[in-house]
């Protein structure tokens, strides 16, 4: 199946119930094995990034990501279009809940645009490798004023058989309460939605804002790799 008939495959309305319930849905076996390792491959390729960040340099945590430039990889570029306007429905019912006066648009095209417009052009997509005693700091991916509260994160290795640790954390903070600690193993080929910066949650006395963040736990051996699909651009 290519990329298209993949995504058409997911249960929305249970992607729907977790992002809302839980701020995260993870969707199996979205690539396949060879899907995977042809990106890791790929990662020596200089032609195919625009910047390379060392991640202790910005005191990001330790590793490496490199931001892909356009054109996007195919399996990127088609996920990235064909995940969206899901996403795109449940965002707009986000902002309808917290009172903001904010939609965004129903295809990715339409968002770039407006990101152009407010001079975030470059291309958000990534690819993250990290090495024994590497993490990633608790962050939101924001990149400018125009962003998309939702992003994903595609799974290139087998937890526990190509490396160790490196877990998937998500921070959630409730207003005067204390934060709550996700932590998330998916496996290799698994796809994770996840909030971006803030979520709407309903208490007695209507919605309210909570905040979430996202990083990495250490690594104690082997290598991860991983690619981030954020949908806005940066400025």
């Amino acid at each position: 199946m290519d990329i298209q008939q993949r995504i058409d495959k997911i249960h929305r309305e249970q992607v729907t119930e977790d992002i809302n319930d839980r701020g995260y849905c993870c969707v199996p076996e979205v690539l396949t094995d060879a899907e995977c390792d042809e990106l890791i491959a790929q990662y020596g390729d200089e032609d195919l990034y625009r910047k390379t960040i060392n991640m202790e340099r910005y005191r990001f945590g330790v590793g490496e990501y490199k931001y892909f430039q356009y054109p996007l990889p195919p399996v990127i570029q088609q996920l990235r279009e064909c995940v969206y306007p899901q996403l795109a429905v449940i965002a707009n019912k986000w902002m309808q809940a917290l009172n903001i006066d904010q939609q965004f648009p129903e295809n990715l095209t339409a968002l770039l645009e407006h990101c152009h417009a407010q001079n975030q052009c470059r291309p958000t997509p990534l690819i993250l490798k990290y090495h024994k005693g590497g993490y990633n700091t608790l962050h939101q991916d924001l990149y400018g004023a125009v962003y998309f509260p939702m992003q994903l994160v595609l799974f290139l290795n087998e937890p526990d058989v190509d490396y160790q640790g490196g877990e998937f954390v998500l921070i959630e903070q409730r207003p005067r309460a204390q934060s709550k600690a996700i932590v998330l193993k998916p496996r290799k080929g698994d796809m994770l939605l996840f909030t971006t910066n803030f979520r709407p949650v309903k208490g007695s006395k209507g919605y309210y804002r909570v905040n979430m963040k996202h990083g990495v736990s250490e690594i104690t051996s082997g290598e991860r790799h991983t690619v981030g699909i954020i949908f806005h651009d940066a400025a």
